[in-house]
């Protein structure tokens, strides 16, 4: 990080989000979020795997990101589909 970046925040707000349970305890969530800094704002698609915990809590443990483009969200829904 260099001196410029180090202090400023980012504060992250999630738009929508879906789950879908699968195994014993997983779940995959899609959703749209929003970054927020001093700058300005970027609106981004998250796809994350996550667990339960026996209190029923969540726990997020990977997560991939992609921006919000039509072209980029395009792709990746073609690759999935055809895999």
């Amino acid at each position: 990080m260099d001196e410029e970046t180090a202090g400023k925040k980012v504060e992250f707000v999630t738009i929508s989000a879906e789950k879908i349970p699968f195994g014993r305890n997983n779940f995959i969530e899609v959703a749209r979020k929003k970054a927020i800094t001093d700058e300005g704002e970027n609106e981004f698609i998250s796809l994350s795997r996550g667990y339960y915990l026996p209190d029923g809590s969540e726990r997020f443990k990977k997560s991939l990101t992609i921006p919000d483009d039509p072209q980029i969200k395009a792709f990746v829904v073609q690759k999935i589909s055809s895999m």
